[in-house]
């Protein structure tokens, strides 16, 4: 059959490494600063968008799906073409896709610096962001499928098997988890409440790094590493094994998250079962990494590009061992809200995805421009700086995670909590500062990179439309011989993204459907009652200002815990909590039974400025919270909201509500008064201390019924 000639399109990847290293830079110093706040709070500056509570998800989303987003974009437009020797179905969807990628980012930034935010880790993007990804996403999808079916190449390399399960898998997480009823255009409240809500939550944060920051990846490593390497993959039924075991096994892991606390004991242990299973495929699939390399050590050490390979996938092999580990009961109970769940994270994000982007970029730039690296050892600078950074980065935090939980669970002889809570943050400040250095030095490195790429784009010359010549697919392809029962998927990409998405969907499925139909699962306790209007306002400050980044609002029924916030918590308390806020890190106390504890100048002090009301504290002062007003307007709808969500309100009660916000401000303006603070009954700290005061007054112990 006569070879066609076209062109692979290099201008949309050479746009997509370009963003991959921008958004590299600005979301690694959004980390830095934030962790320079934790140690330093004055760093703040009173100043709203530079808060931990603030920066901290802009750093986590930046470098998620703007730093690793364009990193799978630059990496699937590039492998994609040259597996199915097609240029992209569109170059108009490219480009839309790539502006449209982009766009979200910059509005991404802006609105959560400004507060806008769903409370949601990882997801915290308010609703018209949540449709713009969608549909980005799905044009994403249109584009890739379009190249696959139209390709001349009968096979489809096991890449394209990950890239197919990444986009189905990530189109369906993002539509569960996003479900939220809107109340303005940059406010929603989650669909789901309480238990569920964080079962959804975790079934989506857990696979986000599963099926954004892990199956892609895969993806890239089984074709760059063999390209950069120039040996064929060690084992294609290793790969077969891989793939399917691990986006089945994968799902089921993310109630893991939630070891200890309300969601039913059912499902946790599911989480347990399936997440030491984990470690089967995953290793798997490091080994066969790996084991490509066999006879070619050599060229590792002398290719810069193979060393930053070759350590991403030890660090997989690293975050993937640790991960099952981390969900034992018992590893858990140690591990969960400490910063070893940080220095875990870190391994993944700064290994596995940091260092297989810049073997990629640096694999990549060379070839589209036709030339050589400007400098290896400059490349090899980077490759021992990034190394080191991530040592200095992950050592101290693992460190301070067995520091804290050791402090917290320590008691003295007569039966005493040992430590102040406060103390075991302080006692690890050290550890802080030199997670900064850490990763000051790997950000460094990226700046050497972007050095050398440019230097190398300098001296190319760029081939953006790159002529190749391939045959047509034919239409009735000759057998020969006895086929592999997987070659017959391998041909039909439609087929294999229906079974992609039947495999992953089994095991959310039969986590979430018992938790929301069975009403044991979730017991209601008669003592618990709607937030007020004014609670309500307060708890959305609370949200905005990110303040479940530093605290959890859930007792374990650990003896240290109980002693040290009150009873552990149960699930009927958050039926009307739309969206949960359990948190995943302890820098601050638990808050769950905050209500009472402190009378409210205790609270208004501590908000204006923290160390007067505890001396040493890293929380940064909300000085913004004593001059801004709520806005009461928007308090009829946000009954109107809730009670659409379930929540219990009186048919009507929109009409009186901000009566009784009012009713109950100036009792918490009166008491203030009494304490010699005057402030205006509609300001937002107001609001807050209503909301802080009411945390876990539902229930007494002694007073608890189910029904």
């Amino acid at each position: 059959m006569q070879a066609e000639q076209f062109y692979y399109d290099n201008r949309i990847v050479k746009w997509f490494a370009y963003a991959t290293m921008f958004w590299g830079i600005i979301g690694m110093l959004a980390g830095l600063y934030a962790a320079i706040a934790m140690y330093y709070p004055a760093i703040s500056f009173d100043f709203a968008p530079t808060t931990f509570g603030r920066l901290r998800p802009v750093h986590t989303n930046a470098v998620i799906f703007a730093f690793v987003g364009n990193g799978i974009f630059m990496g699937v437009y590039y492998s994609l073409q040259r597996l199915c020797k097609a240029r992209m179905f569109s170059d108009k969807l490219s480009n839309i896709h790539f502006w449209g990628w982009q766009l979200i980012i910059v509005v991404a930034a802006i609105t959560l610096l400004l507060g806008y935010t769903t409370g949601k880790e990882y997801a915290e993007l308010e609703w018209p962001v949540d449709i713009a990804i969608t549909l980005v996403w799905v044009l994403f999808g249109i584009n890739m499928f379009g190249t696959i079916i139209k390709r001349r190449e009968s096979h489809l390399y096991v890449a394209i098997w990950f890239y197919i399960a990444t986009w189905v898998t990530v189109a369906m997480l993002h539509i569960v988890n996003s479900f939220e009823m809107p109340l303005t255009l940059f406010k929603s409240y989650s669909w789901y409440a309480g238990v569920q809500d964080a079962l959804v939550q975790w079934w989506y944060g857990h696979n986000a790094v599963a099926f954004f920051l892990t199956t892609p990846y895969l993806g890239l490593m089984y074709y760059f590493l063999p390209k950069a390497a120039n040996r064929p993959v060690y084992s294609y039924r290793l790969s077969i094994i891989h793939f399917w075991a691990l986006i089945f096994i994968y799902i089921w892991a993310g109630p893991h998250h939630l070891l200890y606390t309300s969601l039913p004991d059912w499902a946790q242990s599911l989480g347990v079962v399936f997440s030491v299973m984990l470690i089967a495929p995953s290793w798997g699939g490091m080994l066969n990494g790996l084991f490509t390399l066999r006879g070619a050590w050599d060229k590792v050490r002398e290719e810069p590009v193979l060393k930053f390979l070759v350590v991403a996938i030890t660090c997989y092999g690293m975050a993937t061992f640790e991960g099952p580990m981390l969900s034992l009961k018992n590893v858990n109970a140690i591990a969960h809200f400490t910063d070893w769940i940080v220095a875990h994270v870190h391994v993944g994000a700064l290994g596995w995805n940091g260092f297989l982007t810049f073997g990629v970029i640096y694999w990549l730039v060379p070839k589209m421009w036709n030339t050589s690296l400007y400098s290896k050892k400059l490349a090899g600078t980077h490759f021992w700086i990034g190394t080191i950074g991530i040592v200095l980065y992950a050592v101290p935090l693992y460190w301070a995670g067995f520091a804290q939980s050791s402090m917290w669970k320590q008691f003295t002889e007569e039966g005493q909590l040992k430590y102040q809570f406060l103390e075991t943050v302080t006692n690890i400040l050290p550890l802080y500062i030199t997670r900064s250095v850490g990763g000051t030095l790997y950000l460094a490195g990226v700046f050497i990179m972007v050095y050398n790429i440019a230097k190398t784009v300098k001296k190319g010359s760029f081939v953006a439309n790159e002529a190749v010549e391939a045959a047509p697919l034919p239409k009735n392809p000759v057998l020969h011989g006895k086929e592999h029962w997987h070659r017959w998927i391998e041909k039909r990409p439609v087929q294999m993204l229906v079974w992609s998405l039947v495999v992953v969907a089994i095991g959310g499925a039969l986590e979430m459907v018992p938790t929301f139909l069975v009403k044991s699962n979730v017991p209601t306790i008669s003592s618990v009652k709607p937030y007020t209007p004014l609670e309500l306002h307060g708890r959305d400050i609370y949200i905005r200002e990110g303040c479940y980044t530093c605290h959890s609002q859930m007792v374990r029924p650990f003896r240290d815990e109980v002693a040290r916030y009150g009873e552990y918590s149960k699930a009927g308390e958050f039926v009307y909590d739309h969206p949960f806020q359990w948190g995943s890190k302890r820098t601050g106390p638990d808050l769950a039974r905050i209500g009472g504890k402190y009378p409210d100048s205790w609270h208004y002090n501590h908000m204006l400025e923290p160390a007067s009301m505890s001396p040493g504290s890293v929380m940064p002062t909300y000085g913004w919270l004593f001059k801004q007003n709520i806005d009461t307007t928007l308090t009829p709808g946000m009954i109107r909201v809730m009670q659409k969500l379930g929540v219990p309100y009186e048919e009507g009660y929109d009409a009186q509500a901000n009566k009784d916000l009012v009713e109950q401000a100036s009792a918490i303006k009166g008491r203030l008064a009494g304490d010699k603070i005057k402030v205006g009954e509609q300001r937002e700290i107001v609001a807050l201390i209503a909301y802080l005061q009411r945390m876990g007054t539902d229930i007494k112990v002694s007073a608890v019924t189910q029904k």
